[in-house]
């Protein structure tokens, strides 16, 4: 089965170019069996394809994932069970140790996207883990290969995850149509859920992945300037940390209750 495993909808993410429906024609034309949908903090591209397109689309299955922003350690994939549903997952600003217990009590997994990638944007590039290294034994996953990043990134994250014995990933990290199904994961055996995914990485199944590399990313078309473009992300997650607060604050009292 193959699919591929990062994925931004226009109906989920604000820089996202792409409308569901077109995602999956896309990955259809391209011999692709599903996808993992991983809007930034937000099930928005999830709800549309459940609410308008489930009972229209056949032989192709669309997973319910989220990119979460932690405070700490970058971005990270989060697959939970198809029965669960946390607001807390769309309340950017969790520090990563408690993502993942949170995450895991649920009886999900997660893993850190483009692991070795931007500053602040990627986990290896974030105090989280230079403070800690084996906070990598606390994740499910990593993305192996991102067909938005280099070379060097995708080999330093095999690398860890070597290292860690960690299953991994292909993904597109797709925000624009022509980059889409530019990567892949294969698995030995057909998939129709999330329980059903986690289940197979948490028996340590075979996963195969790679892709290609897309030319038309925003850090390579800005060059120098894209340091620039970081480290304002720094800030804005930041800011749009402390603005979910309170909410962040009641989704995890809901969760204690």
């Amino acid at each position: 089965m193959k699919l591929d495993m990062h994925c931004h909808t226009k109906e989920g993410s604000l820089d996202g170019k792409i409308p569901i429906f077109e995602y999956i024609e896309i990955l259809k034309s391209k011999g692709f069996h599903g996808m993992l949908v991983t809007d930034h903090d937000s099930y928005n591209g999830f709800r549309n394809y459940r609410d308008n397109l489930k009972n229209k689309i056949n032989d192709f299955v669309v997973l319910k994932g989220i990119e979460y922003d932690t405070i700490d350690a970058g971005h990270i994939l989060v697959i939970l069970p198809e029965n669960v549903r946390l607001l807390l997952m769309e309340c950017r600003g969790l520090p990563v140790r408690l993502l993942q217990d949170v995450v895991h009590k649920n009886g999900g997994i997660l893993g850190p996207a483009h692991p070795c990638g931007e500053r602040h944007l990627s986990i290896t590039r974030t105090r989280a883990f230079k403070k800690n290294p084996d906070i990598m034994k606390h994740f499910d996953f990593l993305e192996g290969f991102n067909s938005c990043e280099s070379q060097q990134s995708n080999m330093e994250a095999r690398r860890l995850a070597y290292k860690y014995h960690l299953p991994m990933f292909g993904g597109s990290d797709s925000h624009h149509p022509d980059c889409v199904g530019t990567a892949y994961t294969e698995l030995q055996s057909t998939i129709s859920s999330e329980s059903e995914l986690i289940r197979y990485i948490k028996e340590k199944r075979t996963t195969n992945y790679g892709g290609e590399y897309y030319q038309g990313t925003v850090k390579g078309k800005l060059g120098i300037l894209n340091h620039v473009l970081v480290e304002g992300f720094w800030f804005y997650n930041r800011f749009a940390s402390m603005c979910r607060s309170h909410k962040r604050k009641l989704a995890l009292s809901l969760l204690n209750d």
